[in-house]
C-alpha cells in the first residue's frame, strides 16, 4: 500500500464517520488535468488565465499562477470541509502520516520523529511515533479524530 491507496481507504472510513473531507495533492511537475482539442483546454490556449468547468455534480477550476500556492493558501480556496487530507508536501510544516514498506526495499523514514503524527508500515518502529499496521485505517482514523476532529 502507498499514500494514495492509503488516503482511498482513509477518506470513506471518516466519510463513513460523518465527516467532510477535502485532499489536496502536491505534485513537484507541471500537471495537466486537461485533454487537448477539448473545449477548456481550447480556452486555456486562447490565453484565458483562469478556466473554470462546471455540471449539475461538480466544478472544477484551473488558474495560472506565476508562483507555486503553499498548502495553507490552497485550504483557503476550499469549501467549508472538516479535515483535509494531503498527499506530498513532503517539507511543509504540518503532521504528517508517512507510509513505510521494508517488503518495497525502503530503509529509512523520510521525515524526522517531531514532524509525523503517525507511521503507517510494515514493521515496527520505536521513536516516540504511533506505528499503525498498513490495513489499520480504522486505527488512523481515531487517532485523526482524537487529534483533529472531535472537540471538547
Amino acid at each position: 500500500m502507498g499514500k494514495t491507496t492509503l488516503l482511498e481507504k482513509l477518506i470513506p472510513e471518516l466519510k463513513r464517520r460523518g465527516y467532510r473531507v477535502a485532499t489536496i495533492k502536491h505534485d513537484a511537475h507541471n500537471f495537466d488535468i486537461d485533454h487537448p482539442g477539448k473545449d477548456t483546454w481550447r480556452h486555456a490556449q486562447a490565453g484565458a488565465d483562469v478556466v473554470v468547468i462546471s455540471s449539475p455534480v461538480k466544478f472544477a477550476m484551473i488558474a495560472k499562477v506565476e508562483e507555486e500556492r503553499s498548502l495553507d493558501e490552497l485550504v483557503t480556496m476550499l469549501p467549508p470541509v472538516d479535515i483535509v487530507l494531503t498527499e506530498g508536501y513532503k517539507r511543509g510544516n504540518k503532521p504528517k502520516i508517512e507510509v513505510f514498506r521494508a517488503a518495497r526495499g525502503e530503509k529509512e523514514l523520510l521525515c524526522r520523529p517531531e514532524e509525523l503524527l503517525a507511521i503507517a508500515s510494515d514493521v515496527s518502529f520505536d521513536i516516540g511515533v504511533p506505528v499503525y499496521g498498513l490495513d489499520d485505517v480504522a486505527g488512523l482514523a481515531d487517532l485523526i479524530e482524537e487529534k483533529f476532529l472531535k472537540k471538547v
